[in-house]
């Protein structure tokens, strides 16, 4: 019985870009961290699909031009996770987001048709999370919903230790007083 084929690191496929220029290898390091990047800019992005879809493609873009300049000190993840955040950055830079829209009802609803409660609670902390300061929101997003330690995230951000802490800190208090202010 044949033993399934080896399914290459994504050290031997950043080597068989560098070497060969093999565009498959970095397809299928795109494939393989598409998904965690996209759901990393999608909650930068405040939940904007096409934002968080143009910030992946960007990031993905980025990375493949400076693949030369990646190290291999740090997971390739938290590589990528570091040009998310910084194509985010850049782009706050430029702009102040609108805040979060709550879907509109058809107009063919009946009046004492309510949205759900989870839909609620998620635009409630999607509005929060838009007001934090993009740093802020970058810590809180990293640690909790990426689940990187304190210390991948300090790395990511390129931030000393205790300011990631510090980001953090201040983004779940900021957190808890909007939810809190919630009806």
């Amino acid at each position: 019985m044949a033993s399934p084929p080896e399914v290459p690191s994504d050290s031997e496929l950043i080597a068989r870009v560098l070497v060969r220029d093999d565009r498959s290898a970095f397809g299928e390091l795109v494939a393989r961290h598409q998904s965690a990047v996209r759901g990393l800019a999608r909650r930068l992005t405040g939940g904007d699909l096409a934002q968080a879809d143009d910030l992946a493609q960007e990031t993905f873009l980025r990375a493949y031009r400076g693949l030369r300049g990646y190290r291999g000190g740090a997971k390739f993840s938290s590589w990528l996770y570091r040009i998310a955040c910084n194509v985010f950055f850049s782009r706050d830079r430029g702009s102040r987001e609108a805040p979060v829209e709550l879907p509109a009802l058809e107009a063919g609803s009946p009046e004492g048709v309510s949205l759900p409660d989870a839909l609620l609670e998620r635009y409630d902390l999607e509005r929060a999370l838009a007001s934090l300061k993009p740093r802020e929101r970058a810590a809180l997003v990293l640690t909790y919903a990426n689940e990187l330690t304190h210390e991948e995230a300090a790395v990511v951000l390129d931030c000393p230790l205790g300011t990631l802490k510090t980001h953090v800190a201040r983004a779940k208090e900021k957190l808890r007083r909007q939810l809190e202010e919630v009806p």
